[in-house]
């Protein structure tokens, strides 16, 4: 960033430390969609994408960032191979707005609660076992004692979820955080590790025999999650320390609905999270005619954490979710 910094100096582009001074962008003209436009721009990295984003025209999004370097008098971004990167005015002017465009939304909920007599909203986002596990008997306690609360909630991987957590999208995510994220970012605290399982359909030539060995299965179709994903990467390094061959003909797709259908009808195997297994085998539906392959080996996930976005208050329902899914992991620890 310094370099960047000084490759402006050197260019003869005048900087001027007052631009963000009390309130002179506004007084300036500094709009929401300025903002808006400064942290979409961070998200997407590219013009063009930030202006599908808005709803707007490339050039007009062009000409949007024209005005916001002429009001703040500072160079906000630089063009790289692949799109836009923000200086250190950009990145600057894109932490603030984001906190600003954050507390609006969360006045909007607040207004909204108020007008409506509800009690508040809550965004959260959660990788499968948790969101079956800890999330919903939270839920069925929150809603209870308070029924007037909205409740949202995101099922994705965890590098979705972390990212729209730093985009305030949600108000905290069940999750692990990615490596390729600063995890000063971020406050989390563990509160359990995931157990997976192979489920196969009802009937598959595998379950006339004793527990499955990592030998058995490379034999047969497989569903996996996409490549780089937690689960399978943990299902790949199992069949790599063991020396065995990985499984070749493979289907990838995130959809369980689309895992669950291609399960039942051929005899592929597929790794999901036990919670979801348990839930889902044993149903009276045609997704219920899959089941759990035993096997001499077991799948466990590294561990999730509740995360919530360093220096951002939750509102107070999600707080209140939020506590009482951390008792019920300490409740099912106990268990």
């Amino acid at each position: 960033m310094e370099k960047i910094y000084n490759d402006y100096v050197s260019e003869g582009i005048e900087i001027h430390s007052d631009s963000f001074r009390d309130d002179t962008l506004l007084k300036a003209g500094l709009k929401l969609n300025h903002l808006r436009m400064i942290v979409t721009i961070e998200d997407h990295g590219q013009i063009s994408a930030a202006a599908e984003s808005m709803n707007m025209s490339q050039p007009a999004a062009s000409r949007m960032l024209s005005e916001m370097e002429s009001i703040v008098k500072s160079p906000l971004y630089e063009r790289v191979a692949r799109g836009v990167v923000l200086t250190p005015f950009g990145l600057a002017l894109a932490k603030r707005a984001r906190k600003i465009l954050l507390e609006l939304r969360e006045a909007s909920r607040e207004l909204g609660a108020l007008r409506t007599g509800r009690g508040g909203s809550v965004f959260l986002g959660a990788v499968t076992a948790p969101a079956i596990s800890l999330v919903v008997p939270a839920i069925q306690r929150v809603t209870r004692s308070y029924p007037s609360i909205e409740i949202n909630i995101e099922v994705e991987n965890s590098n979705v979820l972390a990212r729209e957590l730093l985009a305030a999208r949600h108000d905290f995510i069940i999750s692990r955080i990615p490596d390729d994220l600063d995890p000063r970012l971020f406050l989390a605290h563990e509160i359990g590790v995931e157990k997976a399982c192979l489920i196969v359909r009802n009937g598959h030539p595998l379950l006339k025999k004793g527990p499955a060995s990592l030998e058995d299965l490379g034999r047969y179709d497989w569903v996996f999650q996409p490549p780089g994903t937690l689960l399978r990467r943990k299902v790949e390094d199992i069949f790599l320390a063991a020396g065995v061959p990985l499984p070749e003909n493979i289907v990838n797709t995130s959809s369980l609905l689309l895992t669950l259908a291609v399960v039942c009808k051929t005899d592929a195997i597929a790794p999901i999270a036990l919670d979801m297994a348990q839930f889902i085998c044993g149903q009276s539906s045609r997704a219920g005619e899959s089941c759990i392959l035993p096997t001499d080996f077991d799948i466990d996930v590294r561990p999730y954490s509740l995360i919530t976005a360093r220096e951002r208050a939750m509102p107070p329902s999600a707080r209140l979710l939020h506590d009482m899914i951390l008792e019920e992991s300490k409740n099912l620890s106990l268990t």
